[in-house]
C-alpha cells in the first residue's frame, strides 16, 4: 500500500463511561476509496466525527497528511483539505443553495471565481442552479443531499469523509448518490465512507474495513468481502 494519506492509529473515543471506539486502526491512501461497514450503532459515525476532531479521542491517533491532528478545529482541518460530508448532509437549512455554496467555496476560493467554481457543480447537479435563491432547508432530502456532496465539487478536499449518504433517501435518490460516489472515484477523489447500505458501499469500495461494537474485526478488499455470504451474514446481519 502506497503511503497513507489518512491514518488512524488505535483509537478510542467514550461516551462518559461508555466506549464507543476500542482501539481503532484503519488508513487510506491518496486516490483510494474506503469503506467502513457495519450494522447500525456499530461506532460509524463515532469514528469520522473522531478522525474530524468533533469528537475528542480518550485515546490513539490520528494523523493527516502525515501530521497528527490533534489540537486542531474541525474547521481548520477542511480548510486543510479534510471535509466531511454528516450523517444529516451538514447544509446551512436556513441559507440559500447559492449562499450554502458561497461558504464551502470561500473556505478553500483556489484560482477559480465562484461563479467559474459553480460550473461543474451545475453540470453535475443541474437541479441546483434552477434552485439557487431556494432555501436550502425547504428541499427535498435527496436535493440537500446533492448540496452536501456539491461541496466536494466547488471546494475539492484532499480527503472526502462521508457520513451515511443514502441514509432517508428514495431507491432512486440512493442510487444517484452512489453515482456521485463513484464519479469522484474515478476522478481520483480520496473518499472514506461510513454506510449501512452494505452492498452498495462495498461495490465502489477499493478496500474496506468491517466495524462491529467499536472494533475493527475485518477487513479487505470490496470486492472479496461482497462475494464472501458468511462474512456479510455474521458481521453484518445482511442477506
Amino acid at each position: 500500500m502506497p503511503e497513507p494519506i489518512l491514518e488512524i492509529d488505535a483509537l478510542e473515543v467514550s461516551y462518559g463511561p461508555i466506549r464507543a471506539l476500542r482501539g481503532c486502526s484503519l488508513a487510506v491512501a491518496a486516490g483510494e476509496t474506503v469503506v467502513v461497514v457495519g450494522a447500525n450503532g456499530a461506532g460509524k459515525t463515532t469514528l469520522l466525527r473522531a478522525i474530524s476532531n468533533v469528537l475528542p479521542h480518550a485515546a490513539g491517533e490520528v494523523r493527516f497528511a502525515g501530521q497528527p491532528t490533534r489540537g486542531q478545529r474541525a474547521d481548520q482541518l477542511a480548510r486543510a483539505g479534510l471535509l466531511q460530508v454528516p450523517e444529516g448532509r451538514g447544509i446551512i437549512a436556513r441559507l440559500s443553495v447559492a449562499e450554502n455554496l458561497q461558504l464551502a467555496w470561500a473556505m478553500r476560493p483556489g484560482n477559480s471565481t465562484f461563479a467559474q467554481a459553480c460550473l461543474p457543480v451545475f453540470e453535475r447537479f443541474p437541479r441546483l442552479q434552477e434552485r439557487l435563491n431556494q432555501r436550502a432547508g425547504s428541499m427535498s432530502g435527496g436535493e440537500q443531499q446533492m448540496l452536501a456532496l456539491a461541496r466536494a465539487i466547488i471546494c475539492p478536499p484532499r480527503v472526502l469523509l462521508v457520513d451515511e449518504p443514502s441514509l432517508g433517501l428514495s431507491p432512486v435518490m440512493v442510487s444517484e448518490v452512489f453515482s456521485v460516489l463513484r464519479a469522484f472515484r474515478a476522478a481520483g477523489v480520496t473518499i472514506l465512507l461510513v454506510e449501512q447500505n452494505v452492498r452498495q458501499a462495498l461495490g465502489i469500495a477499493d478496500r474496506a474495513y468491517v466495524l462491529r461494537q467499536g472494533s475493527i474485526v475485518a477487513e479487505g478488499s470490496g470486492s472479496s468481502m461482497l462475494a464472501d455470504p458468511a462474512m456479510l451474514r455474521y458481521y453484518l446481519g445482511s442477506t
